[in-house]
């Protein structure tokens, strides 16, 4: 794979070289070296809400790809398993529902809602069997809130990853914010993954691109904030209106914040509304083709269609049109790479520095 370095001054730095959104072997080496070490948002935990549910899932379709199964066990406990079956490999759990174990259908082995081994019919025979390698493999995953996230091979913990956020917006009840199908759905956009992150990753392009939006924020009190995984866009009301009512105790007390944009390393974004949370989950399916998951979820109805969190399929069908036209430019012969706004775009440029040391590291082990 081409290499590419990033300054860490983002007064000397360049952006990545057109390439890397349209190279086959780049995006094959991220599906590794990304996907695989980070945290994925996977469900909430209505999933599995009661001892016996099932969940199973495949982790980053057409890129991780890797079949999984959430369980809740008849102690009240989450398990996150391979559901790949350890006799012959084929897939344990291929439907949502509620039972006491886990039966192959091929050749009926069985496990319990943990992973366990529990049973193999016509194996009187074999020696040393079962062992530890006859159970279900586990899978490291974790809850925030009412939401849970996986990672198979998870580069930091998961509470330095989620710190940031719950000690900006730990206040509000996510807990008790409502799922409404009827504002989320998804988005197939013609592009590279890593081309919508670097989109939504700042505020520059918002006077021109979004018409509707500039007019609820202030564009002059927009600001960028790193952290070590994530970093977050804090949105300012312009007119000071549909705004946050901030408790005494946030660090943001006093200031009038429309939204909190919280983009989580590598493809995840926490969108903070005063009427609640929209989740966009960015899904690669190909070097140049990408869906993007818009979840909402509810805390006051009263508060939809106003500020910055109103019109969000507008904002993201305008999002779409830009960066599928980037996309078509970075192919260029003619063009190579760009160099930052100091003052606009340091969140690409965390982006790319953090992108470049995770497909580095990779090549290197």
């Amino acid at each position: 794979m081409r290499s590419f370095s990033i300054d860490e001054d983002i007064r000397k730095a360049w952006t990545l070289p057109g390439w890397v959104y349209t190279d086959s072997e780049v995006y094959e080496h991220a599906k590794r070296a990304v996907f695989a070490r980070s945290w994925q948002l996977i469900a909430d935990t209505d999933v599995v809400k009661v001892p016996g549910q099932l969940y199973p899932f495949t982790l980053l379709e057409n890129c991780v790809d890797e079949p999984l199964v959430l369980t809740r066990d008849m102690q009240d406990t989450i398990h996150c398993l391979s559901n790949v079956c350890t006799h012959r490999g084929n897939l344990v759990c291929e439907s949502a529902g509620n039972e006491r174990f886990l039966r192959c259908r091929y050749h009926g082995r069985r496990f319990g809602l943990d992973g366990k081994f529990q049973h193999m019919p016509e194996f009187e025979q074999a020696q040393d069997f079962p062992t530890e390698r006859d159970d279900l493999p586990r899978v490291p995953f974790a809850l925030w809130e009412k939401f849970i996230f996986v990672s198979l091979e998870p580069a930091c913990t998961f509470e330095e990853y989620i710190r940031p956020v719950v000690e900006r917006v730990g206040w509000m009840p996510v807990r008790e914010f409502v799922f409404d199908p009827a504002r989320s759905r998804d988005y197939l956009v013609r592009a590279n993954w890593a081309l919508y992150c670097d989109n939504y990753l700042e505020g520059f392009h918002i006077p021109f691109v979004h018409a509707g939006l500039n007019q609820v924020l202030d564009y002059g009190s927009y600001r960028t904030e790193l952290f070590e995984y994530c970093n977050l866009q804090v949105g300012i009301a312009k007119g000071g209106e549909d705004c946050f009512d901030l408790p005494p105790d946030s660090p943001d007390y006093g200031q009038d914040i429309a939204a909190y944009y919280f983009w989580m390393f590598p493809n995840l974004m926490l969108n903070f509304y005063p009427w609640g949370l929209s989740i966009n989950i960015v899904r690669p399916l190909g070097v140049d083709l990408t869906r993007v998951s818009f979840l909402s979820y509810v805390w006051d109805y009263s508060k939809i269609g106003v500020g910055a969190g109103a019109e969000l399929d507008k904002v993201e069908r305008e999002d779409e049109a830009v960066v599928e036209a980037t996309q078509r430019g970075v192919r260029s012969r003619l063009y190579e790479r760009g160099r930052y706004s100091p003052t606009r775009e340091q969140g690409v440029h965390h982006f790319h520095r953090l992108l470049c040391r995770f497909l580095q590291t990779a090549s290197e082990v």
